[in-house]
């Protein structure tokens, strides 16, 4: 056993606690990283760069098997999934090394093993130290004047239909798959399942979504769910939205699994190679030792102030674990805010509504502040402008010419109250949306910006201007 002592000790090593660590260690502070797998997390090794690598070949292929519409004969197009799989690695052991290096670089100490905290003890007159089973047996302690609990979140199952790895999966199954299933069967179509669907179509397999909500992304816009749905059903995707997965019906056979959905009194049975379940999160609370302090675990994730600080002011807690938006972008800044609160700075709040959220499906969506629906709901008189990408020159450009832009502006205030888009590469331009809310911008402010011709972000523009019925193509 063995004794070490920080300024700053992070119990996390994915997006929300390296760069908390990152950022303690810039303010000058010396900082501890402890990990039980590798820095990174769950977004570089289990989740966003991987599947996102996946959606990129899954695209690429997709546009080759159309290659004549631009003009170009390519001949048979195969696909080689080996292949895939080998560049999704050569992508995430890229991004591993070079945050390995920013560990180094800013002389962060990584512990390599399983952290927990304790309670008062002969090492700290108050919780908050970290205890880290390594591989070997040997126990190291970790003392500091602050700690950050960065612990993510997992895969959240449904009883009755737990992953086994094998017939019934979870994204981070999925992600290890060797081979492509004929067919599969994705239960969720929130953003997981339905960029999971997107995808797999796009490789050529046989996709059903089963969602309970009377819609796809629920949380999106409604227009956009509406357009999703349009475009998934012309791709082939076959939709059961406003179903319930009865998990007592469901059978694993040699030649797949079987289950039936109850759609409002109509019981719809389903047949695949593989099931993926994707119904959310959970936030990883157990086993990292909460019992040992005061900190307060509300509906399954740890309560914070604005600052990021729990119950016990000097133990914070970012990213997943914490609830809310769970998004890697939102994590990250969550981690930098607790790091200058811990330095004395003051930092800025974050407001949720403020953050931008991206899927990435064909054709991938964006949005950012509020949806009309719950504008209304808040008591705001709306107008809306909206703009297709069949408008734009560099959509046509690229093929890719299936979505619009909608705004919802304040019809009293003139304030931008949120962006919504569905289209190409719109995860590019939902940070100008973004940046326009934060700066309290006007629909007309964005829409005198000067758009340069052709692109994409012209799409943007008409629609804000769109608002007051002054789109120039429209």
């Amino acid at each position: 056993m063995s004794e070490h002592r920080y300024d700053v000790v992070v119990l996390g090593g994915g997006i929300g606690g390296y760069t908390a660590a990152i950022r303690a260690a810039q303010l000058g502070k010396t900082v501890a990283v402890v990990e039980k797998d590798k820095v990174g997390g769950t977004c570089l090794h289990q989740g966003c760069i991987p599947s996102k690598a996946l959606l990129r070949s899954a695209e690429v292929y997709a546009t080759m098997k159309k290659s004549e519409e631009y003009g170009i004969t390519a001949g048979n197009v195969e696909l080689n999934f080996e292949s895939v799989l080998g560049r999704k690695q050569r992508i995430v052991d890229q991004l591993h090394q070079g945050l390995q290096f920013l560990m180094k670089k800013n002389k962060i100490t990584v512990h390599q093993g399983n952290g927990r905290i304790i309670g008062p003890s002969i090492f700290s007159p108050r919780s908050g130290a970290v205890s880290v089973e390594k591989e070997d047996g040997d126990i190291d302690t970790l003392l500091s004047s602050n700690l950050i609990v960065a612990t993510g979140s997992r895969p959240r199952m449904l009883p009755g239909l737990e992953a086994d790895g094998t017939h019934i999966l979870t994204s981070e199954d999925a992600l290890r798959m060797s081979e492509l299933p004929k067919s599969i069967i994705i239960v969720g179509g929130g953003v997981i399942g339905v960029e999971w669907a997107s995808m797999l179509n796009d490789f050529g397999v046989e996709v059903t979504i089963v969602e309970l909500d009377k819609r796809l992304v629920s949380l999106e816009d409604a227009d956009i769910s509406k357009e999703l749905e349009r475009l998934f059903k012309k791709r082939g995707i076959n939709l059961v939205t406003g179903a319930k997965v009865l998990t007592d019906s469901v059978a694993i056979t040699d030649s797949g699994v079987s289950l039936k959905a109850d759609k409002q009194g109509e019981i719809v049975e389903l047949t695949a190679d593989k099931v993926l379940v994707s119904v959310g999160r959970v936030a990883n609370v157990e086993g990292i030792g909460l019992e040992n302090t005061d900190i307060k675990v509300d509906k399954g994730v740890i309560s914070v102030n604005r600052f990021m600080q729990t119950t016990e002011s000097h133990i914070y807690a970012v990213g997943d674990v914490i609830g809310g938006l769970m998004l890697a972008h939102m994590a990250g800044h969550e981690g930098i805010l607790a790091a200058e609160h811990i330095a004395g700075q003051t930092p800025h709040e974050l407001q949720a509504h403020l953050v931008p959220r991206c899927t990435y499906t064909r054709p991938e969506i964006a949005s950012v502040g509020f949806t009309e629906q719950q504008a209304v709901e808040r008591g705001h008189r709306v107008k809306t402008g909206r703009f297709s990408f069949k408008a734009v020159g560099k959509a046509l450009v690229y093929g890719e010419a299936d979505g619009f832009v909608k705004v919802v502006a304040d019809a009293d205030t003139d304030d931008i109250l949120g962006v919504h888009m569905i289209g190409p590469h719109v995860t590019n331009s939902i940070t100008e949306a973004a940046l326009a809310q934060v700066l309290n911008a006007t629909p007309w402010e964005v829409g005198q910006t000067i758009h340069p011709h052709p692109t994409l972000s012209e799409a943007l523009g008409e629609a804000m201007l769109a608002v007051d019925g002054i789109a120039i193509s429209g």
